[in-house]
């Protein structure tokens, strides 16, 4: 349920730019790329484009996304989207001052609409803006239900994944760049058959895993908050069953996805539960408001 199509956008600004153009800034980027820990997952993250360039786009980004689509401002169920981002994001920023990243969060600028689409999802862009669709209210069924999609689209942006996709599609290209140079003195054929090989075993070896990597890293994070938010952790796997249920068509292989199965988070987010409530004890947190 990430915003795939933000990706995609940023992504299309490097096909515009010229061969010459292209190399000189990517070996550029790569020289003086920095490496950051980040604090929820606690690993070294690649960020080609940084967050005072990333952030700015998203927010354009989203803004254009409102004036073109059916904002619900009032009622039950925006205000319920409102309320539950609110602890979402309050749940953050109490782990992160806990964990020695006071001020990680100053260049977010949260926001939570409910938009009107028949599609079951949800997304959180990098900088904290926040969109659920009324589709998939009816599959998180209750607060708490909304609270587990929540934290796992809130910890997308929190665990910088959009910026790493960015990276990793910048350096794929380069890669191809790459293959493209070395194939140059080949027949045609002999070229495309190199490409596609790259295409399709950069995508399975790389892009894929790296995207269902960052799916379950996103589940136990969002896990975490939504328990130090007060609310039951125990209903996240039961979403995802019963988002299993509201599946239609047979899914690919999982190592064809670009999601861990249904199957396997939900094995995962159960085993992750009682992690999740010792997390939340920390801060005070020893019982739950009602599934």
């Amino acid at each position: 349920m990430f915003l795939r199509n933000f990706v995609s956008l940023v992504n299309k600004t490097y096909h515009v730019m010229t061969y010459k153009t292209f190399v000189s800034s990517s070996f550029i980027m790569f020289l003086f790329v920095s490496c950051a820990t980040n604090p929820f997952t606690q690993k070294k993250t690649i960020a080609l484009t940084p967050n005072s360039q990333l952030f700015p786009m998203a927010f354009q980004q989203y803004a254009q996304f409102l004036n073109e689509n059916e904002v619900i401002n009032s009622g039950a169920e925006a205000d319920m989207i409102s309320r539950v981002g609110r602890r979402i994001a309050v749940a953050a920023e109490r782990y992160l001052d806990a964990n020695g990243a006071v001020g990680y969060l100053n260049d977010y600028r949260w926001d939570y609409k409910l938009v009107k689409d028949s599609l079951i999802n949800a997304w959180c862009m990098p900088g904290g803006k926040i969109v659920f669709y009324t589709g998939i209210l009816p599959v998180a069924k209750t607060e708490t239900g909304i609270a587990a999609v929540m934290g796992h689209e809130v910890a997308h942006a929190l665990a910088n994944h959009g910026q790493q996709r960015m990276s990793l599609g910048a350096i794929q290209q380069l890669g191809a760049i790459g293959v493209n140079a070395a194939t140059a003195n080949k027949e045609k054929e002999d070229r495309e058959k190199f490409m596609m090989a790259y295409g399709i075993g950069s995508t399975v070896l790389g892009i894929l895993p790296y995207s269902r990597k960052h799916e379950s890293e996103a589940d136990k994070i969002g896990l975490y908050l939504m328990a130090i938010a007060g609310y039951n952790p125990e209903e996240a796997p039961e979403l995802w069953v019963r988002m299993k249920s509201n599946s239609k068509g047979a899914a690919p292989p999982e190592f064809l996805s670009t999601h861990p199965s249904n199957d396997t988070r939900i094995a995962d987010l159960k085993a992750q539960i009682q992690a999740a409530k010792n997390e939340a004890a920390k801060f005070g947190i020893t019982s739950f408001r009602p599934i």
